[in-house]
């Protein structure tokens, strides 16, 4: 018996010892194609991600795409064009993240107290990021109160934020980017804690040295190209066989021995993609929501708003007959009657109020209207592309030192960014002529005009380049506008006191979210 024991034992060992060197495509400490070990010095410090686990951003819920028709939802408006937005076209969206709720005003205040912090001289800065309060000024009506207290006062800390454009909309996501990723950093320990008293850190990631503050705030582009020195005591090891560990401040190996280390890279999978507007299309599935209505791939019924039924109010047993959006009910009536009000808001409501579609995302219908990444073009929906529609492409690359590889960035710390000026990998020779000479720039712009603004704007049209489009209905449409497919436009640096907006982020890896039977994609 012992012998058999013994005989089995070296048998499941062998096949251990076989399956961890084998190379197959689950293993990732060996190259399945040269059969060199990965992660290792001696090898060269070729580095691959052991395993790779999905993280999602703050604030933000996973929607699994798929197949749906683009504007099949829409319906009649009188006196609209229906060809703005009820040309109906199959198109398939990618798997995305969405923020739970529009961005609110405490969130926006949050972004102000940063840039006052950080550039506490930069009044331009400041200010350009301000939202318009004066949306609210009417000349006949009394809405004065609104212009001083929306922004901040408590009692609307929670609500949407409005009178911002959809420049500064983008502005901020690119802001929260940075925040998102520096608080991941730190906390995971590849870079140092936040906690500094009299010039030395605390915290479990302090290191044992003071922390000089950087110049300027984090950026995750530059720290992704080497260009911020901020290693905490979890820092990578750099595997570069000529890299050197950094005098007096490298962490110590398991040897006790200064160990050389590095930033994160983008291949460690742990920076998250940047914050940004949806797309059109994504905005209109992800408000849709019939994941909800879908079984064996079958749409059982189709919707016309962000829930079931034709009507306005909850068919549900538990929440009959509640009001499911913030909207404007007749020309006159905005919330009710007195001692029984419909939607409770006369305008704005709490980001998180009435009942979340299928997708758990809140205030898809009405509240504000929302803006999203496209330029506005009424043939948008028949031009696009099936698979993610979208248009408003304007191609551009991060300007670098030639000499350095270094990215070059402003005066807040961003990356300078140039229009591309190659729509495919340049021949070296070509890439040097460009460093010099400056090249052509790349125009790959499809949205319908190539100039900054038609000859015939204000004449005859109101559409241009800065045309962008905005969905959902808000406390101040009719119920008609709370339909998915309905679109309008305004400039991407106007603002209203009914448009706000809310985030999105792209989904990588494997779109499948929910596994189905008998097969487990890798995510």
């Amino acid at each position: 018996m012992k012998k058999i024991f013994l005989y089995l034992s070296a048998f499941f060992i062998s096949i251990i010892v076989f399956s961890s060197c084998s190379g197959g495509k689950n293993n990732a400490s060996v190259s399945n194609k040269t059969g060199y070990a990965y992660n290792q010095k001696a090898n060269g410090g070729f580095e691959v991600a052991s395993k790779f686990k999905r993280g999602i951003g703050e604030g933000l819920i996973e929607i699994e795409g798929g197949e749906f028709i683009m504007g099949g939802s829409a319906v009649d408006i009188p006196g609209q064009d229906l060809g703005n937005y009820s040309y109906k076209r199959e198109v398939t969206i990618s798997s995305f993240y969405m923020d739970e709720t529009e961005v609110s005003n405490t969130n926006w205040l949050e972004y102000l107290n940063w840039i006052r912090r950080n550039f506490p001289t930069d009044e331009q800065y400041y200010y350009e990021e301000l939202p318009d309060t004066l949306v609210w000024r009417n000349p006949l009506s009394f809405n004065e109160p609104f212009v001083n207290n929306y922004l901040r006062h408590p009692a609307y800390k929670d609500y949407p934020v409005v009178g911002v454009s959809a420049k500064q909309a983008e502005r901020y996501c690119v802001w929260r980017t940075d925040m998102v990723n520096e608080k991941l950093l730190r906390d995971k320990g590849y870079m140092n804690s936040f906690a500094v008293v009299n010039g030395t850190a605390t915290g479990k990631n302090a290191p044992k040295t003071p922390i000089v503050k950087s110049e300027k705030p984090f950026n995750t582009d530059l720290y992704l190209n080497g260009q911020n020195d901020d290693k905490g005591p979890k820092a990578k090891e750099d595997l570069n066989p000529a890299a050197v560990a950094a005098a007096g401040t490298a962490p110590t190996g398991k040897k006790g021995a200064p160990m050389a280390t590095r930033n994160v890279r983008l291949e460690d999978g742990v920076i998250l993609q940047p914050y940004r507007l949806p797309t059109e299309a994504e905005w209109e599935y992800a408000a849709l929501a019939l994941i909800g209505n879908t079984k064996n791939q079958n749409i059982e019924e189709k919707k016309i708003y962000p829930w079931n039924g034709l009507g306005i109010t909850s068919a549900k047993k538990r929440t009959r007959g509640q009001i499911l959006a913030n909207f404007k009910r007749g020309k006159g009536d905005y919330m009710g009657v007195g001692g029984a009000l419909n939607d409770k808001a006369a305008f704005t409501e709490d980001v998180k109020s009435y009942l979340p579609n299928d997708f758990g995302l809140y205030n898809m219908a009405g509240n504000v209207n929302e803006w999203v990444a496209d330029v506005y073009r009424a043939a948008t929906y028949e031009q696009a592309d099936a698979l993610n529609p979208f248009r408003g492409n304007q191609f551009t690359n991060k300007d670098r030192d030639p000499s350095t590889g270094a990215l070059k960035a402003d005066k807040y710390g961003k990356p300078q960014m140039v229009k591309a000026n190659s729509g495919k990998k340049q021949t070296w020779e070509e890439l040097q002529a460009s460093k010099t000479a400056g090249g052509e720039t790349y125009n790959a712009d499809q949205r319908g005009y190539r100039d900054e603004q038609s000859p015939l704007y204000g004449i005859s049209t109101l559409v241009n380049d800065k045309s962008r489009v905005y969905k959902g209905g808000s406390w101040n449409d009719q119920a008609q506008w709370l339909n998915p497919a309905t679109r309008r436009h305004m400039q991407e640096d106007d603002s209203s006191a009914d448009i706000g907006f809310r985030c999105a982020m792209t989904m990588l890896g494997s779109s499948e979210i929910k596994a189905s039977k008998g097969f487990k994609s890798k995510r």
